[in-house]
């Protein structure tokens, strides 16, 4: 039973993350201020819910995230981007 409920709490994740991906293409798209306000709003709401799930996930030991990046490695990435190298 546990190993459905792993996989259903995947795929509800990486839906969230494919509508997510779609509210991140359409909002910047739309010259209907309202739709735009509307979008956001949906796109907010999923976030939402994409969060709960994730906690979800964790408390249930589903996923384990990955181990903090130490302040060297926040620094590299840094410089990489103010230099234009990505």
């Amino acid at each position: 039973m546990e190993l459905q409920e792993k996989v259903m709490v995947a795929d509800t994740l990486a839906g969230i993350n494919g509508e997510l991906l779609r509210y991140a293409e359409m909002i910047p798209q739309s010259e209907n201020k309202e739709l735009k306000q509307t979008l956001r709003q949906l796109r907010n709401a999923c976030e939402q819910s994409q969060e709960e799930i994730y906690q979800i996930a964790r408390d249930k030991g589903y996923y384990v995230p990955a181990s903090k990046a130490t302040k060297e490695e926040v620094a590299h990435v840094k410089q990489l981007f103010t230099q234009g190298t990505l």
